[in-house]
């Protein structure tokens, strides 16, 4: 049985590209100042800091994805929700009096 498990993971894990896993693993280590995160992506992965944000919210969509760094993107599906409600509750038109 943990075979067949091992080998799902494997093939899960095979899913994504070097690039893919490269931008899990730098995001589950990276530091919470976003100066320093930026020049680790830029010395590390070659990217600017947006190309690498637009990269890393699609990658998040992807079970693949999900099998390799569950914590990582767990974390990052949690964050956009909580942002994507934020926005949502934002009045701006006028407030009822």
């Amino acid at each position: 049985m943990t075979d067949e498990r091992q080998q799902a993971g494997d093939v899960r894990a095979s899913a994504l590209s070097d690039r893919d896993r490269a931008i899990l693993d730098l995001e589950q280590r990276a530091p919470a100042s976003s100066g320093q995160k930026e020049a680790l992506v830029r010395r590390e992965l070659g990217l600017g800091i947006v190309r690498y944000q637009q990269l890393l919210g699609s990658l998040i969509e992807r079970p693949a994805a999900l099998a390799y760094a569950p914590l990582v993107v767990g974390r990052l599906l949690r964050l956009r929700d909580r942002r994507a409600q934020a926005r949502s509750d934002r009045s701006f038109g006028p407030t009822p009096r």
